[in-house]
Formats: C-alpha cells, structure tokens, sequence
C-alpha cells in the first residue's frame, strides 16, 4: 500500500508506531482522506499540545506487551457469559490487546476447568480470571499461578459461603462479581414480601453445591424462617435438560405457594414449566436473560435479580491491563457488579438490542431514560 508522505510524516512526528491511532490514520478514520487527517495531526502537534499525548498503544498509556489474559469458565456454552465475553473483547479492544482466552468445561466440572487453568499458566498467561465454583479445586492452580507471578481474579463465584462465612480457598488477588450469600438473603426478603403468610415452595439450583449458586440458596433460606417448607429443586448444568426438571416437581407439587430460581437457566424456564402445569403463583429469580425479561414484561415471571456479566467480562481485563502497567503498584479490587431487582415496571431498559445484555454482537450507543435516576438511600460503604 502506497503511504501518502503527509500521513508518513505524521506517524513519524507523533510516535505513533504500531498503535491503532496509526492504523486509524493510515486508513483514513472515517475523514475526508488521510493525507488531510495527517495535516490537521500535523498543525496540532505544532501547537501547546504535547506530542507525547498522542504515544503508545491506548489513550495517553504507554506501549505495552501484547498480554494475554485468559478467562477460565464453568458453564461456558451458558448464554448468560455472551454478555462477559463481549466484555473482555470490548476491554481488550479499548486497550489495542489480543482478546482473552475463554475456555473450561460445559458442564460445571470443576476438574475440567482445572485442566484449563493449567493450560493458561502453561502458556505463561498475563492474568487469568476463574470462576470459583468452590473452595477446594482452585487452591493449587491459583498457588502456582502466582509463584510464577501471574496474577489472578476470580469471576462470578468466588468459593463457598457456610453460615454466612465466605470460605474462598484461594489466595487470587480480587473478586468480581455479585455478593451472592447477600443476593440470596434479598430473594429471600422479596419471597416473603410475595407470599406473606408462609408455605410450601420450590427454588430451582442448576448445580446444588456449585459456589455460583448454592450461596444464594443459602442465603434466602437463611431469612425465610419457620413458616416457609423449603424445596431445593436441582434441574442440572445443561438449559435443555432444566424446562423438564421443573415441569417434573410442579407437576407433583400442585399445591405449592411460590417458585424460586437462584441461575439463570432455570429462571427464564420458569414461565413456561408454571404455565404448562397451570400453576399460577408468585416467581423470580436471577438475570436478563430475553427469555426472563420478556417473561417479566408480560406478567408471567414477578422479578429477577440482575448481576451484571458484562462488567465481569470488562472488569478483570482491566484490572490485569492496570497490574501489570504499574508494576503490580495498583492491584485489583474487590468488585461487587451489583444487586438490581428488575421488575415489569423497571425491565424496559433491559431488552434494548446491545452488546451489554448479550442480545446482538452490535456496538450500540444506548441514550439514557430521561428524567429522575431512581436508586434506594445508600446502606453501606463497601
């Protein structure tokens, strides 16, 4: 490709070597040319403007290594991690680095993810990021890791809770994600607001035991108390096998005052497993998933409880990003990506069509609702 020598002279002059403000102008960037966008480049570095603004690989940064970063999964066919998946590539992008690495098993095997993570620290990883779906399996992998000084976060789960008490197993360096024993405990407040005098019900686990999950079972059964006969009810790692297990307790159970779900697989097949056994009772659950919002949308589901998966896509590729260009001076932080009931009269902003919902691969600017910004008083500073 011939290189205009306006547009040559500029990338020389600003240092812009390889990064993608170089490959913006070198093809154009959208302007009327590049021998024109090379010229206005030209006359604003001759101005008060530094030069060394325009350096490096991302905004003002410095150019980096192109780090790795890898993201060791559970579940990872799971349409709840499309919306994560655009977050680490939206990050990566932003950063000019190589997409992470998305790998671990289908299924919640944990020795699975396990084979992966070595994988990754074979492979001399930059940062990798696991979901700690318990306490045990990690604690190796995790060590090794860091004595080869790659830093570690965890996702979206972060080992068990037993009586309220995190039990993490781990000595990664930061979690991102829901604080899942608390967002169980506040299913438990809105189970007993729906159904106030008590009774049968069933709340739906994908995978009893899985530290993604079981907290939040925990965590309603620990403030429904007494007057509640509690049904944990697994319906398996696998979306298609969930519809089935559902329809199969109802069916049994016509009596019951209220359905739960603490996944999102077996939150959005929850509207349906009520309607074909023509129970109608109070239900909720966990994430945006279409299914689910649309499910809220027309009266069938009462609320889920948003978590956020595209900034714990986001999140850990920034942090890692931040680690390693300060010299491990400015280290992750413990991140809790939020705890938002959404309900009919709340879910509209939730089913635009963007990569944050995971509902299109589309970048989309999405202008904000007009008016007051609604949020409840502030309780805690952590």
């Amino acid at each position: 490709m011939k290189i205009d020598p306006k547009v040559d002279e500029a990338v020389e002059t600003l240092n812009m070597k390889d990064g993608p403000s170089r490959r913006r102008l070198l093809s154009g960037a959208g302007l009327v040319s590049a021998s024109a966008a090379a010229a206005g480049l030209l006359a604003a570095c001759s101005s008060s403007t530094p030069a060394s603004a325009a350096k490096g690989a991302a905004g003002n940064f410095p150019k980096t290594p192109a780090w790795q970063f890898w993201y060791v999964n559970h579940v990872t066919t799971n349409p709840f991690f499309v919306p994560t998946q655009y977050g680490f590539q939206d990050a990566a992008a932003l950063l000019d680095l190589p997409t992470p690495k998305w790998g671990g098993s289908q299924t919640s095997l944990a020795s699975e993810m396990v084979s992966y993570f070595n994988t990754a620290i074979s492979a001399k990883a930059a940062g990798i990021a696991y979901a700690g779906i318990d306490a045990t399996s990690f604690t190796t992998p995790v060590k090794n890791a860091m004595n080869a000084g790659i830093p570690v976060l965890s996702y979206n789960a972060d080992g068990l809770v037993k009586k309220g008490v995190p039990d993490i197993g781990t000595n990664r360096l930061a979690y991102v994600g829901q604080a899942l024993y608390i967002s169980g405990q506040q299913l438990g407040n809105q189970i007993k607001s729906l159904i106030p005098g008590g009774g049968d019900i069933a709340i739906f686990i994908a995978t009893p035991g899985s530290g993604n999950i079981q907290p939040r079972y925990d965590g309603a059964v620990s403030v429904l108390g007494s007057s509640f006969t509690v049904h944990e009810v697994a319906t398996g790692a696998a979306t298609g096998q969930e519809l089935s297990a559902e329809k199969a307790f109802l069916t049994g159970h016509k009596t019951i005052k209220g359905a739960f779900a603490v996944d999102a697989g077996s939150t959005e097949l929850l509207g349906q497993a009520l309607s074909s056994t023509g129970l109608k009772v109070p239900n909720g659950g966990f994430d945006t998933t279409p299914t689910t919002l649309k499910n809220i949308q027309s009266g069938a589901t009462n609320f889920t409880i948003y978590q956020d998966p595209y900034l714990q896509g986001f999140l850990p590729t920034m942090y890692f990003y931040l680690y390693n260009l300060s010299g491990g001076t400015v280290s992750p932080a413990d991140t809790d990506t939020g705890l938002t009931f959404v309900t009919k009269s709340n879910a509209k902003p939730f089913t635009a069509s963007s990569r944050f919902q995971g509902s299109t691969p589309s970048q989309k600017y999405l202008p904000r609702p007009s008016g007051a910004i609604s949020n409840p008083p502030a309780t805690t500073s952590t």
